[in-house]
């Protein structure tokens, strides 16, 4: 099994006057990279014209899927069962964006049977990071 998925899905950005703007997006999940997800834009889809990545924690999508969660810079919420809205916030401004529920979930699906829920652990290497990170220093 590839350590990557990469999960296209249609995504509908939310305007400012309550339009829906279809977007292609993607969903992505590294194995060396456990715990975080990654919502991928096209240049279309921001304020600057240019891709867009969003990193957050796998937990808050799943999570997010079934209640309102997050108190940071991204909150995921249930839209009724079949859409799950994707809140972003930046200096910029913030972005809505509304994706299909069954999409998620099966993304979700698919990071789990490459690293399992509660074995995230087990794909970290925290020396290679620290290391990584003091020659950043």
């Amino acid at each position: 099994m590839s350590p990557v998925i990469d999960r296209a899905v249609q995504a509908g950005l939310i305007t400012s006057d309550g339009q829906v703007m279809d977007v292609p997006a993607a969903l992505r999940y590294r194995r060396d990279d456990p715990l975080a997800v990654r919502a991928c834009f096209p240049p279309r889809a921001s304020l600057g014209g240019a891709d867009v990545t969003w990193v957050f924690s796998r937990d808050l999508l799943a999570a997010g899927l079934l209640e309102p969660v997050g108190d940071g810079d991204v909150h995921v919420r249930p839209f009724g069962p079949l859409v799950t809205v994707l809140e972003f916030h930046a200096a910029a401004g913030t972005a809505l964006v509304r994706m299909d529920s069954a999409d998620v979930r099966s993304f979700l699906e698919q990071t789990y049977a490459l690293v399992p829920f509660g074995r995230e652990e087990l794909h970290l290497d925290l020396d290679g990071d620290l290391a990584a990170l003091l020659r950043e220093a």
